[in-house]
């Protein structure tokens, strides 16, 4: 059997394709936090090789378009298998294959955005939920404003509503774009629904659950860490005056 079979971008968001695509070879508890967090570069990435129409990349060329070491990419693609062929390098649409599928692009992932303020909106219309196979179904907000408007493709609902249109659309993930204060209660309502995964934007901790992946989004740490760069480039040039 040929398991370097090709796919388009669009085939493998395609819903008939994802029992083909998934395998349990591809979930790897023992995998480290730092592997993971470098795949969904790759996935970007392999995007663009793909629609540069180039069927084989190697380690050296993603090298030096990612920089990360072309050791450092063998090592990470090597704790799922390896995928690629000494002298040959990696075929670009299998490699993106299964990168889509350890990340669990295909599964058809539905979510719902809570909170229909400014980034609530500037999520949802986003074209970035539809590139990596996740369907936004539904908002939730608090305000007579937006309650019963369509944003994007979801309709606002009001937060009354949230455990029955949760479990009508069989919503996976829950994303939190409303106030810090109101973080805690909010969570405690979706750790009592049938929610997998909260992706959190409020500025407060939510800890993880034996039934619920937390993925806590500080945008002002990332602001910070660049502030931090370009503070110590600033006293690098000067220390060189």
């Amino acid at each position: 059997m040929n398991n370097n079979r090709e796919y388009d971008i669009e085939d493998i968001l395609n819903e008939e394709n994802i029992e083909k695509i998934i395998s349990k070879n591809s979930f790897r508890p023992d995998v480290s936090p730092a592997v993971i967090k470098r795949l969904p570069r790759y996935f970007r990435y392999l995007r663009e090789i793909i629609r540069m129409g180039k069927t084989r990349v190697s380690s050296a060329e993603l090298s030096r378009m990612m920089n990360v070491t072309a050791s450092q990419i063998r090592q990470d693609l090597n704790c799922f298998g390896g995928f690629g062929q000494q002298g040959y390098g990696y075929n670009v649409n299998y490699l993106y294959t299964k990168i889509c599928e350890i990340l669990g692009v295909g599964c058809g992932f539905r979510a719902a955005v809570i909170g229909a303020g400014n980034l609530g909106k500037a999520l949802v219309r986003s074209t970035m939920f539809e590139k990596r196979g996740v369907d936004v179904v539904a908002m939730f907000d608090v305000s007579n404003d937006v309650i019963g408007k369509k944003i994007g493709d979801a309709k606002v609902y009001s937060m009354d509503l949230l455990e029955e249109k949760l479990e009508k659309y069989s919503v996976d993930i829950a994303i939190l774009t409303l106030t810090k204060e109101c973080a805690t209660e909010v969570s405690e309502r979706l750790l009592k629904t049938g929610i997998q995964g909260i992706w959190n934007f409020t500025g407060k901790e939510i800890k993880t659950t034996e039934n619920v992946v937390v993925e806590n989004v500080h945008i002002g740490d990332s602001l910070m860490i660049l502030c931090y760069e370009v503070a110590q480039k600033m006293y690098r040039n000067d220390g060189e005056k």
